[in-house]
């Protein structure tokens, strides 16, 4: 990491400042690297089997770390990740399937999680690996609806700009394995499931749409936005989402460990740049809106700034309401409102780091300043 502590404001311009930043990126993904985090939160050794299932964006990376963690127990299971996400986890099967919309490989890992879980015994232990993209990637439909119903519901879900918990509330009542119903399936072996969290105040139903975690609000109304829906979902999905919810999975405990969070993350890149001597203004790790007002807002913000090098740090999840003149994803909307606008004919220099937990480091020139491409 180089050191910044000595440049006077004077002496800050884009190579120094995008050097800066990457390296507060580099403090933010390494706060959340299941490399370096995951082993400090396993529980226990179990008397009997270890096996390991999960899903999201880092379960194979969680998957690799237990590997490691325990040579010494007899452990065996699969995780599912969205394609091009796999990497080699050891006795733990690595599968890949669709993301944000499922496919036929999201239901045939559901089926592989399901018939992992089934015939253990008390002495056994199930890993749940959970973290960001799991719900697309991990798919069981429910009772009378098909893998087809759950691509409507994944397609209307991500232009309609709602928040990510009714996204994943209406997720969860349309599955068979999401809502607790995992752990459930694992009865009566010990069921702990490590998470990284995406979600705006660490919801830990809300991440993957909970696959062993009990649904919060199992009765919420669904009916208007079924309604609103009804001919893009399908008469199917239609009446799964206004009549009465089935009966909540039994799950006897829950054992829930947060290995990372948004919070942490931001902490680690602030540390960065205090240390380099410069003002951090932290929004929160909770920002929930339509990503184009987020970015006007962060504008707003950095145009009252002055000319005193400043950090604005935040995170969240925001939203894109296709249709509502966005065309772009979350953080491709996010970059461009965060910019200095079309007929700006001397933009400030403002530098517009955004991506999550998979850095690809690339960067473009669009109008005269810099944005990161993650």
């Amino acid at each position: 990491m180089a050191n910044f502590s000595a440049i006077p404001c004077s002496g800050w311009d884009n190579v120094t400042a995008r050097a800066l930043l990457r390296d507060m990126f580099d403090a933010a993904v390494s706060a959340a690297d299941p490399v370096k985090i995951l082993a400090a939160h396993l529980p226990s050794r179990p008397r009997g089997r270890c096996i390991v299932v999960g899903a999201g964006k880092a379960a194979a990376a969680m998957a690799r770390a237990v590997d490691a963690a325990w040579p010494d127990v007899d452990l065996r299971g699969a995780v599912v990740v969205p394609y091009g996400y796999a990497l080699a986890a050891g006795r733990i099967a690595v599968l890949e399937a669709a993301h944000p919309v499922p496919d036929a490989n999201s239901t045939a890992a559901g089926r592989t999680m399901l018939d992992l879980v089934s015939g253990l015994s008390p002495d056994d232990l199930v890993l749940a690996l959970v973290s960001g993209g799991g719900s697309s990637v991990l798919a069981s439909p429910a009772e009378g609806l098909t893998l087809a119903d759950k691509q409507r519901v994944n397609r209307v879900l991500l232009a309609s700009g709602l928040d990510i918990r009714t996204m994943n509330a209406i997720r969860r009542r349309v599955s068979a394995i999401k809502g607790g119903r995992l752990a459930a399936a694992a009865a009566p072996a010990r069921v702990v499931t490590l998470t990284i969290s995406d979600i705006p105040g660490d919801d830990v139903s809300a991440i993957a749409s909970g696959p062993t975690i009990a649904d919060p609000d199992p009765a919420r109304d669904l009916s208007p936005f079924a309604a609103r829906y009804r001919e893009e979902l399908g008469e199917a999905v239609y009446a799964c989402l206004v009549s009465e919810p089935p009966p909540a999975p039994a799950i006897t405990a829950e054992d829930v460990r947060l290995i990372a969070t948004p919070r942490q993350a931001l902490d680690a890149a602030s540390a960065i740049a205090r240390t380099a001597g410069i003002e951090v203004v932290s929004l929160g790790d909770d920002l929930e809106s339509e990503s184009s007002e987020v970015g006007r807002d962060m504008a707003r913000i950095a145009r009252s700034s002055g000319k005193t090098p400043r950090i604005l740090l935040s995170g969240g999840e925001t939203t894109v309401t296709i249709g509502d003149g966005a065309t772009r994803a979350r953080r491709t909307e996010y970059r461009v409102r965060a910019g200095p606008g079309p007929g700006a004919r001397r933009p400030p220099r403002r530098l517009v780091p955004c991506g999550g937990h998979r850095w690809r480091g690339r960067y473009k020139r669009r109008r005269g300043w810099r944005i990161c491409r993650s």
